[in-house]
């Protein structure tokens, strides 16, 4: 029973998520350019709202992955020693990735940058962060690609 209640729940709350993605990407695509823009640079009128919601996506995933991996440690240490550090590697991995994302982000400031807003962060540390998570949302999106891919033909070579 609580199962399919806790299936219920992270059905309605994906749902919920995937369809205020799609109204925000709507609103960033459909939702013009300003009058400044020119042929080969637009700037959409809506890209700081998309920003924000990737950053609350990108910020609740790191959240979630620490959470559950802390709680499933946490719940597992008393009965499963060996599983509480298995599930707590996790962690260490996810740790691991960002730091090594960030050692091969490249800190040269770009010089093309001349607006008054933008140069305070034209600077190694967070060119280096960007760099970081960039690259890590490319590595995690190629690891879930072949995850699905060596599911689906483990299914099949199962049979």
């Amino acid at each position: 029973m609580a199962v399919t209640k806790i299936r219920k729940i992270s059905s309605w709350i994906l749902l919920a998520l995937m369809a205020i993605s799609i109204g925000v990407l709507a609103l960033f695509f459909m939702g013009g350019v300003t009058p400044e823009s020119n042929i080969d640079w637009k700037e959409y009128n809506y890209t700081d709202q998309l920003l924000y919601w990737m950053y609350a996506m990108v910020g609740l995933s790191v959240i979630a992955l620490l959470a559950f991996g802390l709680l499933q440690f946490g719940m597992s240490l008393k009965t499963n020693p060996k599983a509480a550090l298995a599930s707590l590697s996790v962690i260490v991995v996810f740790a691991a990735l960002l730091g090594i994302t960030y050692s091969i982000g490249d800190p040269t400031p770009i010089p093309s940058i001349t607006n008054v807003d933008l140069i305070k962060y034209n600077v190694p540390m967070w060119l280096k962060v960007s760099d970081m998570w960039i690259y890590s949302m490319y590595i995690l999106l190629i690891l879930c690609v072949v995850s699905l891919f060596a599911t689906q033909l483990r299914k099949v070579f199962t049979k």
